[in-house]
Order: structure tokens, then sequence, then C-alpha cells
């Protein structure tokens, strides 16, 4: 008998129940993006926005801040979870939080909007009741996102138990996933993988730097991300964003989870 059938033998399954009630989703403990308290936001304080590497805070003009919304702009497609603005807000305005979960289907709902819209109503995908095959494209990652999606694989995780794949060919694929920011030389690739694909298909953009270009935006060498490139139908934010993180997002593409962001907020319901 071979060794790993006896140490599977002894220790049993090691695949986690989640997410089901009853399993873990391994993120015990992780931070997620900072929380935004704008009734704590001094008018006179540009620490956040001053300490922000991707412009993911911004300060408001004196005739741009809809009452209560606060003297800052906040875009959590641009955040790269530095945790630099935790630190440096001398009030609490900005605090830690284990929102890591940040996936979306509109690009507006990373903004933080202190009148937003009630949860979006999960529309219907019968293309998908069975699985869903994934093309990946690195288009200039650090291969911080590539560590994430290879955890998907592990025991631990175990994506193809949820009817999740990853395929070789855009010709099999149903989706396709972006990381990194599409370099220059990467912009002609990414677009012949999408046209390659057959119809109905869909983007997601893993990582910030696929949302918005993340610390690499308006360089020399690359584009915003997908701004403007391709049609994304899923965002997920993060610098990168954790295994349990895109597979929440996944199975919220698939109607299998509900959107848990709306305005830039971690909401229930």
């Amino acid at each position: 008998m071979a060794l790993w059938t006896l140490f599977g033998l002894k220790h049993g399954m090691a695949t986690t129940r989640w997410p089901s009630a009853d399993g873990s989703d391994g993120q015990d403990g992780v931070l997620g993006m900072p929380r935004y308290r704008p009734e704590l936001c001094r008018s006179d304080c540009t620490a956040c926005a001053d300490s922000c590497p991707t412009q993911a805070i911004t300060m408001r003009g004196p005739d741009d801040a809809p009452n209560g919304e606060g003297t800052i702009h906040v875009d959590y497609g641009r955040c790269v979870v530095c945790q630099l603005c935790t630190e440096a807000c001398p009030t609490g305005a900005m605090e830690a939080s284990p929102d890591w979960a940040f996936g979306v289907t509109e690009r507006d709902d990373l903004v933080w909007r202190k009148n937003a819209p009630s949860l979006p109503a999960q529309t219907e995908k019968p293309q998908f009741r069975r699985s869903l095959h994934i093309r990946h494209v690195d288009a200039g990652s650090c291969n911080g996102c590539e560590s994430e999606l290879q955890a998907l694989n592990n025991p631990y995780y175990n994506l193809h138990r949820l009817g999740i794949f990853f395929t070789a060919s855009p010709r099999f694929a149903d989706l396709l996933l972006v990381t990194g920011p599409v370099t220059n030389a990467m912009l002609e690739p990414l677009r012949t993988t999408y046209e390659a694909m057959p119809s109905p298909k869909f983007v997601m953009a893993v990582g910030t730097c696929a949302v918005s270009g993340g610390i690499a935006r308006d360089g020399y060498a690359c584009q915003a991300g997908l701004e403007g490139i391709l049609p994304v139908d899923l965002y997920l934010p993060g610098c990168p964003p954790n295994p349990a993180a895109i597979i929440e997002a996944l199975l919220m593409f698939l109607n299998r989870m509900p959107q848990k962001v709306v305005g830039g907020r971690m909401r229930h319901g």
C-alpha cells in the first residue's frame, strides 16, 4: 500500500466542508479591506490619502462631498490591502477589518457610498447548473494571485468538488479569469484568448491589478487593468485575494452564494 494511502487512512479527509456552515474557510485572523467610518473623519486631516500608494483614497474638494459622504473618496477597486491607511489614521476613520470577500458584479459597488442601494438580485445562469470551466491568463501579475489560485486545487479547498475546473484551452472555457495589470506585451494575447472562447463568455478580474491596475497603474509598460479592454462580469480586488475570496466570488457568479458588498461596504441580507 502506498505511503500516501496509509497517511490518508490515518488522518482522514483533509478537505474543508466550507462553504457549508460546519466548515472552515481557512482565513481566521486574516485582515481584509479597511472599513471607512466617515463620522470619525476630520476635515483637516489628509493622513490616509497621503499614505495610500494606489490612490484608493483621495481627498474630496469642498464642492464634491455630498452630505454624510465624508471628506475622502474611497475606491476599493484600487486598494491593495496594505493597511497603511489604518496605521496612519489618527481618529479610527479607517479601521482594520476581516472583510476579505469583496467580490462584486458591478465596478461601482467597490466605491464607498453612504446611500448605497440594496443588494443586487441574483440573475439566472442556467448554462452553469452543472459545472464551470475557467481559462486563466496571467497578464503581467507578480505571481501573488497565481499562488492563491494554485491553492484552490490543494486538498484543503479542492475546487473540483464544487464543479469548477480550470482548462488549458479557451475553446472549452466559460469564464476568462485575468490576473495582472495587463502589460502591453500581454494585451494582444489576452484579446486573442477572449475571442477564441465560445459564447456565452464571461470575464473575471482577480486582484487589484486586474481590476484597476493596482500599484502599476499609469506605468509606462501596462494598462489600467481590464478597464476599457474587455467587458468584466466579476470583480475581485485584493493583493492578492485569498483562495476563499476567489471561491466566494465564483460561487456568487454561479448564484450559489449571495453578493455581500454593495456601495463599498459589507452588507447582509
